[in-house]
């Protein structure tokens, strides 16, 4: 039996890690991370079981407001300065139609346990002949079990900031 275990990289240019959170509890603040890296090695042609890391660029955050973005990468929040990276390391595992991406994500060395809904978009060539894949990745998270606890109350007792986090992250690899 041949051996198609191959590596991919994710190409930034085409691909987009994305956040959502709500604010006052009646609109959402989206927010990307322009920095980041990851390769997937894939033992076989259709990434059933195939390893996943990531690696985020922690004060890459933009949310198209500077203050904002300069607190959410101080101390109360990513404390960019000491915890300059986050990561995944995970799983990617076929379930029925869609995939399944479970491992570890690392924010403030703090690491847990997450399930992130996967979908394959398909394959196709790039401009210079190279093979590439698509993906689309959604999940959550609450951002108070990796010590982003900063809170503030609204006048009427709300949440300013909401504690769970909508992950969506648009991902393009290129086959090397």
């Amino acid at each position: 039996m041949e051996n198609t275990k191959s590596t991919w990289v994710i190409d930034p240019i085409h691909s987009e890690v994305q956040f959502k959170v709500k604010h006052l509890a009646i609109s959402t603040i989206a927010g990307t991370f322009k920095i980041f890296n990851g390769e997937v090695i894939s033992p076989n042609e259709n990434f059933d079981n195939a390893e996943i890391s990531l690696v985020i660029d922690a004060n890459s955050i933009y949310t198209n407001q500077e203050a904002r973005d300069g607190h959410l990468k101080g101390a109360e929040f990513f404390d960019t300065a000491q915890f300059p990276q986050i990561s995944f390391n995970g799983l990617l595992q076929k379930q029925a139609d869609d995939y399944e991406l479970t491992g570890n994500l690392t924010i403030r060395q703090i690491t847990r346990h997450i399930v992130l809904q996967t979908a394959f978009t398909g394959t196709g060539k790039g401009r210079n002949g190279d093979t590439r894949a698509g993906f689309e990745v959604n999940g959550k998270i609450n951002r108070k079990d990796y010590g982003l606890t900063w809170t503030m109350l609204t006048e009427t007792g709300g949440l300013m900031i909401g504690e769970e986090i909508k992950l969506h992250f648009d991902i393009q690899l290129i086959k090397q």
